[in-house]
C-alpha cells in the first residue's frame, strides 16, 4: 500500500475542490480573523490588504480587509453550512472553504485557498509573509487539504503505546519538557523530497487540533482529544523516536505514522483556547516516566479497538462525561494527567496567581520587561517601564495586549495571559534565530 501522504493528499484535495459545499447550503454563520506578519521576525504588518473569496466561486468577492498596526484585519462574518452537519458523520462538508489573497508594499503577495469555517466558530488564519528580497523558493499559495473527518486519508499503523528502553541510549531526555519548537517532516519518513517545518509546539498542536477534530464539539471531548495529540507528541520529542532513526525532524504530517499537519492551515479560537490551558499536560500511566504514544481512529471509516475513537469521545461528550473520563473509557481507568517538569524555551512559568493592580514582585517586573520588549513590535501596545509595580500604565498594556490577541480584556493577568505574553515575547524575540 501507498502510504506517501503527499499523493494521498494531493487527491483529497482535488475531490473536495469538486465537493465544496454550494453556496445555498450555507444557512450558518463563523467568523474569520486575519492576523498578518512578517515571516523573517514576527513583526507584525499594517496595511495589509486582504481579498476574500469563496472557494466555490473564486470570481466572487465577499469581502476585502485591511490590517491595523498590530497586523490585525477587523473580523469578517461569512456564511457556513448548518451545525448539524458536523454533529454526525455524514457526507456532507460540515464547513465551509474560503480564500485569501494578502497583499503589502515591500512583501510578495500570498494566496491561501480551503480556509475552513465553521458554524458559530471563529476561525484565526495567520499570515506569514516574505520580504520581496528573500531569495529561495516562497510559500506564494498555500492550499488548505481537508479535514480528516471529512475525507479519506491513511489510516495509522500501530505501535507500542511505551517505547522500550535500550542499552543504545534511545531516551535521551532525563525528563519530560514542553519544547519551544518541534520539526515537522511534511510527508512520510522516507520521503526525502518532503519540507521540513520549524513550529512552536502549540502552534503545532492547534494546528493539528483543527485539522482532526471539529471545533463545535463539546469542551470535554475537544480536551480530551487535545491531551491525546500533545502526549502523542511530547513521546515522539522524549524518545527522540526520529532522530534515533537518524531523520532530522521530530515527527511527521502522514496519518500512517503521526498526526495531520497542514503548514499554513487556519485554526479555531475554541480550540486554541483549550491549547492555552492545556499545554503543559501529557498522558501517563503509573510507573511510567514517558508519556504514553496515545493513538486514535475516526471510529466511523475506521476501526482501532483499545484506542480512542474521536466520533465515540464525540458522543461521551455529548452525554456529559469529563475529559478524563472520556480518556479513561477509551485507555483504562489507570491514564492520568501529567504535567511536565520543565518548559524548554519559555522565560519562566505562570507563578500561580492572577496579577492585578496593586501587585508587587519580581513576577511583575519580569511582566513588564516582557510587554515593553512586544511593544516595539506591536506599537499599537503602550511602552511601559519595568518597576515592578503592577499601576494603571501596566494594566492599559496588558488590556491592549489582550485586545491584540483575541483573549477577554480584563487587565488582569490570568494564566492564559501570562502564557501568551511569554509566547509572543519568545517569537518576537528568537523567531529570527531559526531563519
Amino acid at each position: 500500500m501507498n502510504l506517501n501522504r503527499r499523493t494521498t493528499k494531493d487527491n483529497a484535495i482535488l475531490r473536495a475542490a469538486e465537493d465544496v459545499t454550494p453556496l445555498q447550503d450555507q444557512i450558518d454563520e463563523g467568523q474569520l480573523r486575519v492576523r498578518v506578519a512578517s515571516k523573517s521576525d514576527g513583526t507584525p504588518i499594517s496595511n495589509a490588504r486582504i481579498i476574500v473569496t469563496y472557494t466555490g466561486g473564486p470570481q466572487d468577492i465577499v469581502g476585502e480587509l485591511t490590517t491595523d498596526s498590530s497586523g490585525n484585519a477587523q473580523p469578517i462574518t461569512l456564511r457556513t453550512p448548518p451545525l448539524e452537519y458536523s454533529m454526525q458523520p455524514q457526507d456532507r462538508q460540515p464547513y465551509a472553504e474560503y480564500s485569501i489573497i494578502v497583499q503589502a508594499e515591500g512583501f510578495k503577495e500570498i494566496e491561501i485557498s480551503g480556509i475552513e469555517l465553521m458554524s458559530q466558530q471563529i476561525s484565526e488564519q495567520p499570515v506569514q509573509m516574505e520580504t520581496l528580497d528573500t531569495s529561495g523558493t516562497a510559500e506564494d499559495n498555500i492550499v488548505i487539504g481537508p479535514h480528516t473527518l471529512y475525507a479519506e486519508y491513511p489510516p495509522k499503523i500501530p505501535e507500542e503505546e511505551v517505547k522500550t528502553v535500550t542499552d543504545t541510549g534511545e531516551i535521551v531526555l532525563s525528563r519530560v519538557v514542553i519544547p519551544e519548537y518541534i520539526v515537522v517532516h511534511d510527508g512520510t519518513p522516507g520521503d526525502y523530497t518532503a519540507r521540513d517545518y520549524y513550529v512552536r509546539y502549540r502552534d503545532y498542536i492547534k494546528n493539528v487540533a483543527s485539522s482532526e477534530i471539529y471545533a463545535t464539539w463539546p469542551d470535554a471531548t475537544i480536551r480530551a482529544n487535545v491531551l491525546a495529540i500533545m502526549s502523542f507528541t511530547l513521546n515522539r520529542v522524549y524518545t527522540e523516536w526520529y532522530r534515533g532513526k537518524g531523520y532530522q525532524f521530530t515527527i511527521t504530517s502522514s496519518t500512517a505514522y503521526d498526526h495531520m499537519f497542514i503548514p499554513g492551515r487556519n485554526y479555531y479560537q475554541s480550540i486554541s483556547r483549550i491549547v492555552d490551558e492545556q499545554f503543559e499536560n501529557y498522558l501517563s500511566r503509573p510507573g511510567i516516566t514517558q508519556p504514553i504514544l496515545t493513538q486514535y481512529c475516526d471510529g466511523n471509516k475506521v476501526s482501532c479497538p483499545n484506542w480512542m475513537t474521536q466520533w465515540g469521545s464525540k458522543y461521551l461528550g455529548d452525554q456529559g462525561y469529563s475529559a478524563i473520563e472520556i480518556l479513561r473509557y477509551f485507555y483504562g481507568s489507570d491514564m492520568y494527567i501529567n504535567v511536565a517538569e520543565g518548559i524548554s524555551g519559555i522565560p519562566a512559568s505562570w507563578p500561580g496567581y492572577n496579577l492585578g493592580l496593586g501587585a508587587t514582585g519580581d513576577k511583575v517586573r519580569q511582566l513588564q520587561e516582557q510587554l515593553a520588549r512586544i511593544s516595539r513590535a506591536y506599537p499599537a501596545i503602550p511602552t511601559i517601564r519595568a518597576d515592578g509595580v503592577y499601576g494603571p500604565s501596566t494594566r492599559e498594556a496588558v488590556e491592549v495586549f489582550q485586545s491584540v490577541f483575541g483573549l477577554p480584556v480584563t487587565g488582569v493577568v490570568d494564566y492564559n495571559t501570562w502564557y501568551e505574553i511569554s509566547n509572543i515575547y519568545v517569537a518576537v524575540t528568537r523567531i529570527a534565530e531559526l531563519q
